[in-house]
């Protein structure tokens, strides 16, 4: 179903891509858009248990595109740097695919919430609660279930891991 990686010795282990997924501050969403062009969107996220969470408004491109076609996918990049000698980059990302939805229950609504509190504003999870409370009607949450996940490399990073 999935497309095996053409140059396996660059693939990330697992847990790795699983870590990049956890500790990325960015992902880039790509939904089917208007009249089936890719529409893609960098966003804030949050990973836990094979599960992508990022908060939008009620109404959207994002939302359109996942109401037309749940198929989505979402890349983090955790590392790009240009060597501009070698006329390369030193990368290292991840690209899940998977299904996503609006989150209706509300005990998951606010979990997931949470999680974006703690990760991107630590130590403040008192007042971001009461900025939940105050936008909850107007905000929803979605849920990506990830379907299959690959993480890669540049061929420079698994021949010398000093990069």
């Amino acid at each position: 179903m999935f497309r095996e990686m053409r140059r396996k010795k660059q693939q990330l282990p697992n847990e790795i891509s699983e870590r990049i997924l956890e500790t990325g501050l960015v992902g880039v969403l790509g939904v089917t858009g208007d009249e089936d062009y890719p529409y893609t969107v960098p966003l804030n996220y949050v990973y836990e248990n094979g599960k992508i969470y990022f908060h939008c408004a009620k109404t959207g491109h994002k939302l359109d595109g996942i109401q037309r076609n749940n198929k989505v996918s979402f890349c983090v990049i955790e590392r790009d740097e240009i060597a501009a000698e070698k006329f390369t980059s030193f990368f290292r990302s991840v690209i899940a695919f998977g299904k996503a939805k609006i989150v209706e229950d509300g005990v998951v609504k606010k979990h997931a919430l949470m999680l974006l509190v703690r990760k991107y504003s630590p130590g403040l999870e008192v007042e971001g609660e009461k900025v939940i409370q105050k936008g909850w009607n107007n905000l929803n949450v979605v849920e990506i279930e990830m379907d299959h996940v690959t993480g890669k490399e540049a061929i420079e990073l698994v021949n010398n891991k000093e990069f």
